[in-house]
């Protein structure tokens, strides 16, 4: 970890006693982690560069679609771009615990502003083709294996008190899913009256404001501490950590369960708006805009919680929510039901992200964040890539509707198990709540 992280750690507040007492400058607890300068502009540039994220992914999905008119190359694409993830982000946590995070994030963001800039040059001059989507589909997926860890580890020191991680945490989130609502809806009107380069280009220009506000955060000077032992025996101490800390164990097994079953349905998005609902970018659109306002419900209720407590049961609640309306969408043939089903898919899917996220990152032990969210985002991105090629397997061979309602059961099932284990992760997380003063001292069970 570097010099200033450390620092900056130190500075971090433990916080004891009463966790809800009023908060100084009149801020409302649901906006408190934005009464810190640098998650504040980190808020801001990542607003601005999450809208053109989101316009490349949907321009990405329907320009292979269109070329394509394959269910199985949609899958492929995301397996391709995902699958990088998969094999490297345990390395890059270990790299994330010794390096600086903001520098890490300069870089990676610099790094997908050349790929979105590239491939928008491809499409606007009319020689994208599918060889170089997956080739660039590839690079953003290596980029991403470094990104995300260091980004969820650099979350904690945005912030000047641990009080405030899950509301950063909860933010973060309704941000990703304003963009969510607002970057598809932008991208199928753009798409409709241009092409999908616009998109890309938009996307890559984006980046810079992220970039600003990173530069922009007021950080101690930065020194790289020297480590003693090798990357080799930081990876398998980080896997130690990480398999046998039942609470981070369980709930990395239950968000991979829910990543390889349920986020694909997103890949196969395309052919429900073409095929089953009969539409097209519009209709596209308008799903992802029904997920993101699901997600943005869900992501704002949790940012007026006080506190964790209560968030480790909502974990499987939010992934039954998450099969229900997956299996709804999967049966529906009507354009608005399908949105409502979309809506209550991305209420659960961002509930069970970000409860899980800010239940693992106020247990972790700071020397091991960067590796624990590692190995976060194998199991959030990295399964992804496998479920998005089963995901389009199934779809080609019984088709896109009956793939997503097998999906949704399997992750009923997923959440089914996660409750038989709900008591023994409770008892490992209670000494850990009392002692940082999120449950009182005589209190027993973190809810």
């Amino acid at each position: 970890m570097a010099a200033d992280e450390k620092g900056l750690l130190n500075a971090i507040e433990e916080p004891k006693g009463d966790q809800t007492a009023p908060l100084p400058g009149g801020m409302s607890h649901a906006w408190r982690a934005l009464s810190h300068r640098n998650f504040r502009l980190f808020f801001a540039g990542q607003s601005i560069s999450l809208i053109g994220t989101w316009m490349t992914r949907i321009a990405t999905a329907w320009l292979v679609y269109r070329l394509t008119h394959s269910a199985l190359l949609l899958g492929t694409v995301s397996f391709m771009g995902q699958i990088p993830t998969f094999l490297l982000a345990p390395f890059a946590g270990v790299w994330i615990d010794r390096l600086n995070r903001r520098q890490v994030l300069v870089w990676t963001q610099a790094l997908s502003m050349v790929q979105s800039l590239g491939l928008a040059a491809l499409t606007l001059s009319g020689r994208v083709t599918i060889p170089w989507i997956l080739g660039l589909s590839v690079m953003q997926g290596l980029i991403n294996a470094f990104d995300m860890p260091g980004r969820q580890s650099f979350m904690v020191y945005m912030v000047g008190d641990r009080r405030d991680l899950g509301n950063a945490i909860a933010i973060n989130s309704s941000m990703v899913n304003m963009a969510r609502l607002v970057g598809p809806s932008l991208a199928g009107m753009l798409i409709a009256a241009t092409s999908e380069g616009w998109c890309f280009l938009i996307d890559g220009v984006s980046y810079l404001a992220v970039i600003a506000s990173l530069l922009a955060m007021r950080l101690p000077a930065a020194e790289t501490a020297r480590k003693t032992t090798t990357m080799l025996a930081e990876l398998k101490a980080g896997w130690t950590y990480v398999s046998e800390f039942l609470p981070v164990r369980t709930i990395l097994l239950l968000f991979a369960i829910v990543s390889l079953m349920g986020m694909p349905f997103v890949v196969l998005m395309p052919i429900f708006a073409a095929q089953v609902l009969h539409g097209g970018p519009h209709t596209l659109g308008f799903l992802m805009g029904a997920m993101g306002v699901g997600a943005l419900v869900s992501a704002l209720s949790l940012a007026a919680r006080r506190n964790v407590r209560g968030l480790v049961r909502i974990i499987p609640m939010a992934a039954a929510v998450f099969g229900i309306g997956l299996i709804g969408f999967g049966l529906s043939r009507v354009f608005w039901l399908s949105m409502v089903m979309v809506l209550i898919a991305g209420m659960g899917m961002m509930q069970g992200m970000a409860a899980s996220n800010t239940v693992i990152q106020t247990i972790v032990t700071d020397d091991k964040r960067g590796r624990v969210m590692g190995y976060y985002t194998m199991a959030f991105m990295g399964m992804a890539p496998f479920g998005s090629l089963l995901a389009g397997s199934l779809a080609h061979a019984i088709g896109a509707p009956w793939t997503v309602i097998i999906n949704g059961a399997s992750i009923l099932l997923g959440a089914g198990w996660f409750v038989t284990r709900l008591p023994a992760v409770r008892d490992a997380i209670r000494p850990i709540y009392r002692e940082m003063g999120f449950l009182p001292s005589d209190e027993g069970v973190p809810q």
